[in-house]
Order: structure tokens, then C-alpha cells, then sequence
């Protein structure tokens, strides 16, 4: 899986940047990627304790705290 680059793109420049290099992008993403699979892995965890297997906005949310 990867993110697309222009959304990537466009958080570096919100951060206030005005050039972004490829190889920032590329690490950004990796980054991205790296802790949406981790949330994602302990929002797995929350649900599997409460009994479910889908995983609801309440899930990540304790996930990310």
C-alpha cells in the first residue's frame, strides 16, 4: 500500500514548507504508512477486546491516545 504523493505533498506545505523535495515525500509517507498500520493494529486490539470484529471511529480514537 502507499499513499498517493500530492496529499503528502500538500501536509508538508501546510506545515509551512515552500519546496518539498521527492525523498521528503518518500519519508513522510513511509512515516504515515508505519503509524497508520500501528493505530490500525492497536484499534484492531480495542475491538477484539470489546467482542467485534469491525473496527469503529471509536477504536482509533482510544488507539491514538
Amino acid at each position: 500500500m502507499s499513499l498517493p504523493n500530492a496529499p503528502v505533498e500538500r501536509i508538508i506545505r501546510n506545515a509551512g514548507a515552500e519546496r518539498v523535495s521527492e525523498d521528503a515525500v518518500e519519508e513522510l509517507k513511509d512515516a504515515l504508512e508505519d503509524l497508520g498500520e500501528e493505530i490500525a493494529s492497536d484499534a484492531n486490539e480495542v475491538a477484539d477486546h470489546a467482542g467485534r470484529n469491525t473496527i469503529k471511529k471509536e477504536d482509533i480514537d482510544l488507539a491514538t491516545r
